[in-house]
């Protein structure tokens, strides 16, 4: 379980239940709307992660990661073959994240971005994944870009908030360690 430091303390990162994100995920992302609002119909098939002080026992910040092909929009972007085809692992290599919330009492702090990084290397560890990508909000844009996303495809709005599609290439990523290699030795 990794452990980072925070101003002194200890946080602790877990991999945590859907049912356990969504508190903070409605305080933060939509507290004006119904708690329903941030519950995502396929919270039962994502990875879901939490970052935790010493001696409490609901996370500071949550995030959760679904395998999800990018939006046809950004399909242009990647080069196609010769015939005009798109290549054969254009989805299969993806992984969206949603519902990334911090308290805003702990934002600042680097905790949101160690979650942030632990959370995609165990994506690329344990599915393999090559991309990262996320809805944004235009006022975390820059936030983003400072971790090395980049945006794609036009903004758009949920309801008020303005959004930007963001994406992170994690074999180019210094921030993300790569897939651990396993070695056989003799005995």
């Amino acid at each position: 379980m990794p452990h980072i430091e925070d101003n002194g303390q200890d946080v602790l990162i877990l991999k945590i239940s859907s049912q356990n994100t969504v508190d903070l995920r409605h305080s933060v992302l939509w507290p004006d709307m119904p708690r329903e609002h941030v519950v995502l119909p396929e919270d039962a098939h994502g990875m879901h992660y939490g970052a935790f002080l010493p001696r409490t026992n609901q996370p500071v910040a949550v995030i959760s990661l679904f395998r999800a092909p990018i939006p046809i929009g950004v399909l242009a972007e990647r080069q196609t073959s010769p015939d005009g085809s798109y290549p054969p692992m254009v989805g299969e290599d993806t992984v969206r994240f949603r519902k990334f919330a911090c308290n805003p009492q702990y934002q600042g702090r680097g905790i949101g971005t160690q979650l942030l990084r632990y959370a995609l290397s165990m994506a690329r560890s344990e599915l393999g994944v090559t991309i990262a990508w996320c809805d944004a909000r235009r006022a975390t844009q820059e936030w983003y870009a400072k971790r090395g996303f980049v945006p794609f495809g036009d903004t758009f709005f949920k309801g008020p908030v303005e959004y930007v599609r963001m994406k992170l290439d994690l074999d180019a990523s210094v921030d993300v360690p790569r897939k651990p290699r396993t070695r056989v030795e003799d005995v």
